[in-house]
């Protein structure tokens, strides 16, 4: 009869002999011939087993590690003493219960999965976390390891399936939670940061479709100045006062507040009923913020911007979602501040198509992508054509023809008007000097429009010197037209240049005349020749049954004071025989209108100047 592997009492299941632990089995090798290449004098290998058996059953007793057998099952064969005190239990009392309860594995289905196929020898190992009861009733999280064992010379013995390890990992998962809240939440106002803002916002596009969302972005107005006065420890205690009034605006719908950075904020409405809700959240805002700040004795007042974007979840992106709530929020800026503006498709496609066209500007001029088109100027006394004015057009590859309200302002802003405005002078100059040659007899002078940042930003005098004696037009056909608003301001290098070309023959138009500061003592000193009337005033002379008495009564002023100064003067937007009369009875020299003709290409006024 065998010795026992030990001299403990049995923890195996009922009905197996009492003379050995069930849970510890000598390894299945009966015979006791040595190895061949044992020495006579060396251990047999039943004996070696059972030494390996008893040295491997005290080590499982007495290890630090919480550890248990398996059977193919998935039934406890047995624990040890640690595993026992970790779960709050006698060691015996652990044996035959499930291994999935013990460690509670059903929770997912798996890990579930792969229990079972360590067991049938599938795999060589499983390792999971566990959420476990600690004795005293607090939560424990656990690393739960399951090894297969294989092997006959295994020495858990043929019943054992798996070694089933447990290690106390909560305090490293409490350490790992505190690190994440710190990493996702903002440390001056102690709402969550953009971090976990994104991670929300993309968990919310993930939902079933159907659902909508809403975002509230805002910027606080002022608060750059209060920051830069007070200090920025003033201004941290500001931001985390503005965040606590957020954190009450949202706490009933349970939205998320989040500071993105510096004084940026963002609530996010998940599952939004409408745009209703959530413009109603940013009216809340508002309205939080309105009252005073004392801020150590200081009393602070702030405003916000906030742009509202309200969408369905499906088909949006989180950065086409804060795109759109980013150029939401310069609107609210740019339309006056403290207000909210709701997200417009229209408004941003025309935003798109600026900003696409201002990418292209300076590359379309070189690519010469521009035409010019030009629109009689006529004598309204005798209908004759006196005139031309250029006027640039845009053919976009992508747009296609382009009026210039659509780019011109663009470039002024970039500069690149510097560049298109030289090519417009030196193109109509050349097809000026065409028309003189063909038509000697009939001289018709251009006028182009020139921007206040061609006089300041370039030669402008030169440039108009240099295409004069390239093309050969005389100075006296080439008229320059600028607006009111910069002619009137004139000083210092501006004055000097529209003087010089004065001197040098050519016509100063002020045009849209009526429109900016009407400083009429400016008429006395600039070198103006001419003045245009802006076409405002010319609507008044629609029709005799509906006059408008105030525009006939200024306009034959102003014309009377021109012809005093020795100036012409030019009505635009003249459209029917009837204005052209009434304008020409006031006094008017010229007229420029559809009513003579929209803008054409250069051909049409050679046929215009051929037929007459």
């Amino acid at each position: 009869m065998r010795e026992k592997a030990d001299g403990g009492p049995s923890v195996g299941r009922g009905g197996e002999p009492a003379g050995r632990p069930s849970n510890v089995t000598e390894c299945d090798n009966p015979t006791s011939t040595p190895a061949p290449n044992a020495s006579p004098g060396g251990t047999a290998p039943g004996d070696r087993s059972a030494a390996e058996l008893r040295d491997y059953h005290a080590a499982f007793t007495v290890a630090r590690t919480a550890m248990a057998l398996v059977d193919r099952e998935g039934r406890l064969l047995a624990a040890n003493q640690a595993l026992g005190s970790l779960l709050g239990t006698a060691p015996g009392r652990l044996a035959d219960r499930r291994a999935a309860d013990v460690v509670a594995l059903d929770g997912d289905e798996g890990v579930r999965d792969a229990f079972r196929d360590v067991l049938r020898g599938g795999r060589d190992r499983l390792r999971s976390t566990c959420r476990l009861k600690h004795p005293d009733g607090r939560p424990l999280w656990a690393e739960v390891t399951f090894d297969a064992v294989r092997g006959q010379r295994a020495p858990a013995g043929n019943g054992t399936a798996a070694l089933l390890s447990v290690e106390d990992v909560s305090e490293h998962r409490e350490l790992a939670a505190r690190l994440r809240h710190l990493e996702i939440h903002d440390p001056v106002t102690l709402l969550p940061n953009r971090t976990l803002f994104f991670e929300r916002l993309e968990a919310a596009l993930r939902s079933p479709g159907g659902s909508r969302l809403g975002i509230c972005y805002l910027d606080l107005d002022g608060f750059k100045a209060i920051n830069d006065t007070l200090g920025h420890g003033i201004g941290d205690r500001l931001l985390a006062a503005v965040a606590g009034r957020l954190l009450t605006c949202v706490e009933d719908g349970g939205h998320l507040a989040a500071r993105l950075g510096g004084d940026e904020f963002a609530l996010l409405v998940e599952e939004s009923q409408d745009t209703e809700q959530v413009t109603a959240l940013a009216d809340a805002v508002l309205a939080a913020l309105q009252r005073p700040f004392d801020i150590e004795g200081h009393r602070l007042a702030v405003s916000a911007s906030i742009g509202v974007v309200e969408r369905p979840a499906a088909g949006t992106s989180p950065t086409g979602l804060m795109q759109a709530a980013d150029t939401t929020l310069y609107w609210a800026k740019a339309d006056g501040k403290g207000r909210w503006t709701l997200f417009d498709p229209e408004r941003n496609a025309h935003r798109m198509t600026r900003q696409a066209l201002s990418s292209t500007l300076r590359q379309a001029v070189e690519r010469r992508e521009f035409v010019l088109e030009y629109q009689p100027l006529v004598a309204l006394d005798s209908g004759m054509l006196r005139g031309v004015e250029a006027l640039v057009r845009w053919e976009h590859p992508q747009f296609g023809r382009l009026a210039p309200n659509r780019f011109v302002g663009l470039a002024e802003e970039d500069g690149s008007i510097v560049q298109l405005g030289r090519w417009i002078l030196a193109e109509s100059c050349r097809q000026a000097r065409t028309w003189q040659q063909d038509h000697p007899d009939r001289p018709l002078f251009v006028s182009v429009n020139v921007a206040v940042r061609q006089v300041w930003d370039s030669d402008l005098v030169g440039d108009v010197a240099a295409i004069l004696a390239e093309t050969g037009l005389p100075p006296d056909l080439l008229q320059l037209e600028l607006t009111e608003s910069a002619v009137m301001g004139s000083a210092g290098r501006p004055l000097q240049a529209l003087h010089a070309l004065s001197e040098m023959g050519v016509r100063i138009v002020i045009d849209d005349f009526g429109t900016g500061y009407s400083n009429l003592a400016y008429l006395s000193r600039l070198p103006v020749a001419a003045l245009k009337l802006d076409g405002s005033f010319v609507h008044g002379f629609r029709s005799r049954e509906h006059p408008n008495p105030a525009d006939e009564t200024i306009v034959e002023a102003l014309v009377d004071l021109a012809h005093r100064l020795g100036l012409t003067v030019t009505a635009e937007c003249v459209e029917s025989a009837e204005q052209a009369e009434r304008l020409r009875g006031i006094g008017c020299d010229t007229g420029q209108g559809w009513f003579y003709s929209r803008p054409v290409a250069a051909e049409h006024i050679k046929a215009m100047l051929g037929g007459s």
